[in-house]
């Protein structure tokens, strides 16, 4: 092998020496395109090459085929010199396994290094969950407060049913719960009315969570906003503006609102998130407008129904007249429905 470049022995020599250790080999791992590219050249010029021969672009290579073992630094003859990569990977193979079986215990005894805290987490005051009735949280913060707690503490499944727009807030804070809830191995459900992917926040909540296995369907039809925890919690809405929350824990109310949502499930629609996220909300929200003005809805109805302001309806319904050519929204509806003289 020829190595057109000259280098600095000591510098060489001394840099990639310096990364030679067994925990740094462990850590470094597979050699890439280049170190490999540089182990070929060595084997092919017999297993060895001068310090005084490596180019400046191959050092780095050098340094990462020595922190690997790979080449072994000879200072007493200037050179590096090629070792076997099956006595590498058996070298390797055991510091892995060693450091897996030191993961493993260290898995094992994190619950007791961590006992202490979790007994002072589960000791923290929390409303009384009387089985057979309901307890009021009262303050956005507090209720935002109670349902994180329910989120860490679940197990198994979450059922959610979101009305209207969710704020960009809010949604940061669902991302990070909800991420770690799927993570966990728990499943969620949620069921949102039309406007839930009309904004960009809900468009990447929806990206992120979808991805990691949640199941999100669309309803277009008006109702409570509600979440199940398990089963065995439900959080309703107490009051108008929200800042009122009733937790649920009487397992009969628990089966009905189950049952209710399982109901709503099995109707909305399973939308296909893959296209919706690639094309944007833009082609929907319009599209749902045009069908519920077919089957002959006011313009207040369809903004119930989808959850949208008024107004918004209104801008959808411009832009679907100048579509079909239309001058009333009678005639947009039986444009919509496919009708022509008497057809």
């Amino acid at each position: 092998m020829t190595f057109e470049a000259t280098a600095n022995p000591s510098t060489t020599q001394g840099a990639a020496a310096g990364d030679g250790s067994a925990a740094g080999a462990a850590a470094v791992g597979e050699p890439d395109e280049a170190a490999r590219r540089v182990y070929l050249a060595v084997l092919a010029g017999g297993g060895r090459v001068r310090f005084a021969d490596i180019p400046e672009a191959d050092r780095d290579a050098v340094r990462r085929l020595v922190s690997i073992g790979l080449l072994m630094p000879n200072p007493m003859d200037a050179c590096y010199t090629a070792v076997s990569p099956r006595s590498v990977s058996d070298r390797l193979g055991t510091e892995l396994r060693s450091e897996a079986t030191r993961l493993l215990v260290r898995a094992e005894n994190l619950p007791g290094a961590l006992d202490t805290l979790t007994r002072a987490y589960d000791a923290m005051p929390r409303p009384p969950e009387r089985s057979g009735g309901a307890v009021y949280i009262e303050g956005h913060v507090h209720i935002r407060q109670r349902i994180s707690q329910l989120v860490a503490d679940c197990r198994t499944e979450v059922l959610t049913v979101q009305p209207g727009a969710r704020p960009p807030d809010a949604l940061k804070i669902a991302i990070q719960q909800d991420v770690q809830l799927l993570q966990r191995g728990c499943s969620l459900r949620t069921i949102y009315q039309p406007v839930a992917i009309s904004e960009p926040a809900a468009i990447a909540y929806v990206e992120e969570v979808t991805r990691r296995g949640s199941l999100i369907r669309i309803l277009d039809e008006p109702f409570e906003r509600l979440m199940v925890f398990d089963r065995s919690v439900a959080v309703i809405s107490a009051s108008d503006d929200h800042s009122t929350a009733a937790f649920i824990t009487d397992p009969a109310a628990i089966a009905f609102i189950v049952n209710a949502f399982e109901r709503d499930w099995s109707r909305a629609d399973a939308t296909d998130w893959s296209a919706v996220l690639s094309q944007g909300p833009a082609h929907s929200a319009p599209d749902r407008v045009g069908r519920l003005l077919a089957r002959g809805l006011t313009q207040r109805a369809v903004a119930t129904r989808l959850g949208l302001s008024e107004r918004t309806v209104a801008a959808h319904i411009s832009r679907l007249r100048d579509r079909y050519g239309a001058q009333t929204l009678f005639q947009l509806g039986w444009l919509m429905r496919g009708g022509r003289d008497g057809g």
